[in-house]
């Protein structure tokens, strides 16, 4: 398929039909990083505060383990599988 403006600059070109083919990557990506390094912020404050002798419930930290195993999980299925940047 011939390219149909050939002013465009290829580089530019690969990184715009990339976003198009999964927009919003960053934003989406910088929203997984964040959701589990709460979740495991959590998970360190429960685990120290158990650590402490203080009680903790068990599905709260069955909360945090599940949070981190999905936000992680999500992380991981959306890295970039080509080796490109």
């Amino acid at each position: 398929m011939p390219d149909p403006n050939p002013r465009l600059d290829p580089a530019l070109r690969e990184r715009l039909l990339a976003e198009a083919r999964n927009p919003w990557r960053g934003l989406r990506r910088a929203l997984w990083v964040a959701l589990a390094a709460s979740a495991a912020v959590g998970l360190a404050a429960m685990t120290l505060r158990a650590s402490a002798g203080v009680e903790v419930a068990s599905t709260d930290l069955l909360i945090q383990l599940g949070a981190l195993g999905l936000f992680g999980g999500l992380l991981w299925f959306d890295r970039n599988r080509d080796g490109a940047a």
